[in-house]
């Protein structure tokens, strides 16, 4: 216990009350912590400063996207034995920083947040990472301020992203089912994605020369997939140039330039409706509560009596006093700026507010966890590519968030869910098949 290892290991096990699940290994090469177990490696002093000056889950970030500390061993052990100290504490239970200040009321505490002090060396808050979001201008959903949120997020270099999530390019859930199923276990990410697609486009009730927008459209795969296998007219918008640009040469290479259009356009701003259906898949996540009743209403002005939206979105539990709901702040400073989840109850609720007849909800939570790790696999097996494209930084960010979210989705913590609303005309003609999840019709 003499070394640096052992020291923070005293400390760590003090301020949690409870024994470290994972080993220490530090600067010094010193090790403490069970044998066998994942290794968390702290690189240098650094990383100690960056958890004094912000205790728990950001300054935890900040290190490892820094790379002042790493993971010896399987990522996934190492977070889901961490995460019941860091992420996921209960409504009921003290956050980091709490932990830490109720802590230190403790004599044997205070004194092992001296030795804290000194094992981190000069008192000098380190600056954060270049990948943090830069603080934000404009009211929160401003059309302004969600430019500058979804640029951060998707501007990071089509190569990137296509290295990946693979050939499809899709940035959502992937399904597996008809061709997972055809496949005998040996589908791959494409072929689920390729399934998503067609189950939206099926539940949608897409048919030849219809009119169809997709709201958040990515890189175009879903305009694309519609229009090529159900001969739709189809409008993609979406607020990242770099989608824009890459979704238009898909088109144009496919020969659907005269069927497909992609505007760098936020949904607020289309004035061209109605549509027959609307497909939003992965982007409701961004608009926040204040906003989601606006969301509704606006997607409910541009559909036809009888159209049909289709809301991919995921969606965390419900908490006991909802007022207490904030941001995460790995999510919010170096993934998804100004994102915000919401109850799968909730959405459907202002879904239904804005008029709609919710008919259908599916979830698909595992289906999430399995595309998470496919695409872990994908960033891991092209390292260094990544990291030439990017910057070490930023794919240590994509690491640890597909990594963490993958086991939130195979743990209940949040979940993805499939709504499928109806503009349902005056007469009560919704036009869907009379048995649930037959979307043949």
């Amino acid at each position: 216990m003499a070394g640096a290892a052992g020291r923070l290991t005293k400390i760590a096990e003090e301020v949690l009350g409870a024994p470290l699940p994972v080993r220490i290994r530090a600067w010094d090469r010193s090790e403490s912590g069970p044998p066998g177990a994942p290794t968390l490696v702290i690189r240098n002093r650094r990383a100690l400063r960056r958890l004094l000056f912000k205790p728990g889950e950001l300054g935890l970030a900040r290190a490892w996207v820094a790379g002042d500390i790493d993971v010896d061993g399987d990522l996934y052990t190492a977070l889901d034995l961490l995460a019941g100290m860091i992420w996921e504490r209960g409504d009921a239970a003290p956050k980091p920083r709490a932990a830490v200040l109720r802590a230190l009321a403790r004599p044997e505490v205070r004194a092992g947040a001296k030795e804290l002090l000194s094992l981190a060396g000069l008192p000098v808050p380190p600056a954060p990472p270049a990948e943090e979001a830069r603080p934000r201008r404009g009211a929160l959903h401003s059309l302004l301020r969600d430019r500058q949120a979804i640029s951060h997020h998707y501007d990071v270099g089509n190569d990137f992203y296509a290295l990946v999530l693979g050939p499809s390019m899709v940035y959502s859930c992937a399904y597996w089912g008809p061709a997972a199923e055809a496949a005998d276990g040996a589908a791959t990410l494409e072929d689920a994605q390729r399934d998503k697609l067609d189950l939206i486009c099926r539940k949608l009730g897409l048919k030849e020369g219809q009119r169809l927008l997709d709201v958040g459209c990515g890189w175009g795969s879903m305009v694309l997939h519609a229009a090529r296998e159900y001969g739709v007219r189809a409008v993609g918008v979406t607020l990242s140039q770099e989608q824009a640009t890459y979704a238009r040469k898909r088109i144009a290479d496919a020969g659907l330039a005269d069927r497909v259009e992609i505007r760098v356009q936020d949904y607020r701003e289309i004035t061209d409706g109605p549509f027959d259906a609307i497909s939003s898949i992965g982007m409701a996540e961004h608009v926040g509560r204040a906003r989601y009743a606006e969301y509704a209403s606006a997607l409910y002005a541009l559909l036809k009596p009888g159209g049909r939206l289709l809301n991919h979105q995921i969606a965390r539990r419900p908490l006991a006093d909802e007022e207490t709901y904030r941001v995460d702040e790995f999510i919010d400073r170096y993934v998804f700026p100004d994102g915000e989840l919401a109850p799968v109850g909730q959405t459907a609720g202002q879904l239904e507010d804005a008029g709609f007849e919710v008919r259908d909800v599916e979830v698909i939570r595992e289906h999430y966890a399995l595309t998470l790790r496919q695409w872990v696999a994908n960033l891991e097996a092209h390292w260094a590519e990544a990291i030439r494209l990017t910057t070490p930084g930023r794919a240590r960010v994509w690491r640890l968030y597909m990594a963490a979210s993958a086991l939130s989705f195979e743990r209940n913590r949040i979940g993805v869910n499939q709504v499928l609303a109806v503009r349902t005309p005056d007469s009560g003609a919704a036009g869907l098949p009379l048995r649930a999840r037959d979307w043949r019709g």
